[in-house]
C-alpha cells in the first residue's frame, strides 16, 4: 500500500500488524497536516476502507 495523492494532498499509510492499528498521515504540499488513526484485524488493513476514509477527509476539505 503506497501513498495516495488527491490534489495537493498526499496520504501515507502506516500500520502495525502486531498492534492491529495504523494511521494515515496527511500532507499538503509536503507539509504534515494531520494523522488519521485506524484499527484493523487480520494481516493488513482493508484498502477499500482506507480509501473511503481518505475520500471522506478530502471531500470535507472542498
Amino acid at each position: 500500500m503506497g501513498a495516495i495523492q488527491r490534489g495537493a494532498y498526499t496520504f501515507e499509510i502506516e500500520y502495525s500488524v502486531s498492534h492491529q492499528n495504523g494511521a494515515v498521515h496527511v500532507y499538503e504540499g509536503g507539509t504534515f497536516k494531520q494523522e488519521l488513526p485506524f484499527d484493523f484485524t487480520g494481516d493488513k488493513p482493508n484498502e477499500d476502507e482506507i480509501e473511503k476514509m481518505i475520500d471522506q477527509y478530502y471531500d470535507n476539505l472542498t
